[in-house]
């Protein structure tokens, strides 16, 4: 059964050395410290790859977050993958649940999570389903 959460996060993005200290001066590294609130209650951290362009509104970004909290009242964790591409201004973005990757009563865990941001607060709409073995 699909089941739908919602609710809003915060998010801190500290900037991290990158691995190669020479590497292009458009590439950043961050790492991703949230609280979700909502039908998502808990936090996550992870890390964040990002590369610029010299076209004002045209970047790129992967990440993965792991989550631990409650989702509608089960408890455990989980991961996210992020493939973020903005092309002159235009965004799209995909979130999706790591398989495999739901652990205690999120076990069998799959599904996507959708991001906006309306007033200067992040909003996320996350539609999933839990299929345990």
């Amino acid at each position: 059964m699909n089941h739908q959460a919602s609710g809003t996060f915060e998010v801190t993005l500290p900037a991290l050395n990158l691995h190669h200290g020479d590497a292009q001066p458009m590439m950043g590294r961050r790492a991703i410290d949230k609280q979700f609130h909502g039908d998502l209650q808990g936090s996550s951290q992870g890390e964040m790859l990002s590369a610029g362009t010299a076209v004002k509104g045209s970047a790129g970004y992967v990440a993965i977050e792991f989550v631990t909290g409650s989702l509608h009242g089960r408890h455990g964790s989980f991961a996210l993958q992020h493939k973020g591409i903005m092309t002159r201004g235009a965004a799209s973005l995909s979130c999706t649940v790591v398989p495999d990757s739901g652990t205690e009563e999120l076990l069998g865990l799959s599904g996507t999570l959708a991001i906006t941001i309306a007033d200067g607060k992040h909003h996320y709409e996350f539609n999933y389903r839990i299929d345990p073995d």
